[in-house]
């Protein structure tokens, strides 16, 4: 088991059995919340560098880390993961998921190593062919992260 979800205010912890997770209404999904008021496929759950972190497919109500609104956010042990108006304890140990060292930023940075430092600080604009190794590049990352919607026949989100 990867970590569990721990309902606020009573209920069956929800097992997390798999690196990458697909949370909804549907009886496809990896996770399945039967609530009028969540998504058929609401968001998505991932390891990434020890870490959980979750991304919004655009769901009608939403999902909060702590909260505050998200788009795509890493939860931290103990973060609570609201998605619609349902309230969850994030449990698990990013030592045993493979974390090493301190912890990778909040959101995942997807055009990171496709910048110069210069590009990165603001000192610098990025060229025509840079800004389309960028889109590549972000492209790729896209595809990776949404091979588990991919499998669930689930329409990825927009891209800007």
């Amino acid at each position: 088991m990867l970590g569990e979800l721990i309902p606020q205010g009573g209920g069956d912890p929800i097992p997390l059995l798999k690196k990458n997770l697909l949370v909804g209404r549907r009886e496809s999904c990896d996770v399945v919340l039967r609530f009028a008021n969540v998504s058929a496929h609401h968001c998505q759950m991932m390891v990434v560098g020890g870490y959980w972190y979750v991304r919004d497919l655009k769901s009608r109500n939403g999902v909060k880390v702590n909260g505050v609104r998200i788009t795509e956010r890493r939860v931290d042990p103990g973060d609570t993961l609201s998605i619609a108006k349902h309230n969850y304890e994030l449990r698990y140990s990013p030592m045993e998921l493979g974390a090493v060292g301190p912890p990778p930023p909040e959101a995942l940075d997807t055009d990171v190593f496709g910048k110069s430092l210069l590009e990165r600080a603001g000192l610098q604009k990025a060229t025509p062919t840079k800004e389309a190794e960028d889109r590549s590049l972000l492209s790729e990352y896209r595809e990776l992260m949404d091979d588990a919607s991919k499998e669930k026949h689930v329409k990825p989100p927009e891209q800007p």
